[in-house]
């Protein structure tokens, strides 16, 4: 009878194994391969609808994006205090609520992007083909310019007063505080890309990709909650470029160059940082 009760408790000790392996045993391809790279050219991808499809959805998303964020940022300019508007905190949550909904709305067809740096940072990860990548770029800023124009068309002197939405670093940081500023907050940004569409975790966990854009409009809402003071929060070169040819006066353009280099070092800093050391795909052993 003792002996019965023992390998009972043996028995229930073992009965369930770990389903969800954790670490370095995660990292198994029982369950998953890894898609080959995108080639660097695509000529085929120039005769089908689907390219110019996501083209044109980069370029709407872009275009409200720089709407409603711009013309939030007017809203608080224009108010006699931060008290009698949403301030920062709700051009914060202006910017992550519509990337939120904008990746959501356009993930299925162009992959969400609105975005030059994540863009950028997809390519060097080999997700899309050069082609793509400068196709996407050109449309994403000009949507942005077409953005901050019908803003601009709607309030002309309140506009230039109140600076157009510009971009530059503010009073009392240095031009290499306000390039940290954007390498840093491009890198969450890109980051949480990478981690939050990893083809491997949506394999697994088939919630993922449901909940994608919410992470994704999270972390642009904190990056400019922590940014705005330093540089009024770029991290998006499409959007920077936007305001500063709309409103086009000369320090827009000052410090402009830290907007482009600043968000594509960082996103170039996160997909090498997820690729490498998270994915550890260099190191991965071919079958």
């Amino acid at each position: 009878m003792a002996e019965n009760k023992e390998e009972d408790v043996n028995l229930g000790a073992n009965q369930f194994t770990e389903r969800q392996p954790l670490g370095t045993a995660a990292q198994t391809d029982k369950d998953y391969k890894e898609p080959p790279p995108a080639p660097l050219f695509e000529p085929g991808e120039l005769k089908s609808w689907s390219f110019y499809r996501a083209g044109i959805a980069e370029f709407v998303a872009t275009f409200l994006f720089l709407y409603i964020t711009i013309l939030t940022v007017m809203g608080v300019g224009r108010s006699p205090s931060k008290c009698a508007s949403v301030g920062i905190q709700g051009i914060a949550w202006s910017f992550g609520g519509m990337i939120f909904a904008l990746v959501y709305c356009t993930a299925g067809i162009s992959g969400g992007h609105i975005n030059p740096a994540v863009t950028f940072g997809l390519f060097l990860a080999r997700k899309l083909s050069l082609t793509r990548t400068v196709f996407y770029i050109v449309m994403q800023c000009l949507g942005a310019i077409c953005g901050a124009g019908v803003v601009k068309g709607f309030m002309v002197g309140p506009y230039q007063t109140l600076k157009g939405g510009a971009n530059f670093v503010n009073h009392g940081y240095t031009k290499g505080e306000g390039l940290g500023a954007e390498i840093v907050g491009t890198f969450v940004l890109v980051y949480t890309v990478f981690s939050a569409t990893d083809a491997k975790r949506s394999a697994r966990d088939s919630h993922v990709p449901l909940l994608a854009p919410l992470p994704i409009g999270f972390a642009v809402f904190l990056v400019h909650l922590a940014t705005i003071p330093i540089t009024g929060t770029g991290i998006n070169p499409a959007r920077s470029l936007g305001a500063a040819i709309i409103y086009n006066k000369a320090h827009a353009w000052d410090d402009h160059w830290i907007f482009w280099v600043g968000p594509f070092i960082g996103a170039a800093l996160a997909a090498s940082y997820h690729q490498i050391v998270i994915r550890a795909i260099p190191f991965k052993t071919k079958a």
